[in-house]
């Protein structure tokens, strides 16, 4: 996993491992109840990237994936930096 800012945006990328994710279909792991093992009570329920797909996208970022060619996941999450400072008031 890697964290920084650049260029005035927050990124988070993290890599996992696992299988082999076919061509086209890494986008399409971003919608909820999406598996790439649909075997009844196998592992996870297809809600993890469709969560961060979610978070991203209300804090107008984006998320995007790349499947690796030994397996596993490549996910990266943009987000823009902080605008400009709320006015602060005195306290009463």
């Amino acid at each position: 996993m890697t964290t920084g800012e650049r260029d005035g945006v927050a990124f988070l990328d993290v890599s996992s491992t696992g299988p082999v994710i076919p061509a086209g279909v890494a986008d399409t792991l971003f919608e909820p109840f999406r598996r790439l093992d649909p075997t009844p009570g196998g592992p996870g329920l297809g809600l993890g990237l469709a969560i961060v797909r979610s978070v991203a996208t209300a804090h107008d970022g984006t998320v995007s994936a790349q499947g690796r060619p030994n397996g596993g996941l490549d996910v990266s999450v943009v987000l823009p930096g902080p605008g400009p400072s709320p006015p602060s008031y005195p306290a009463p």
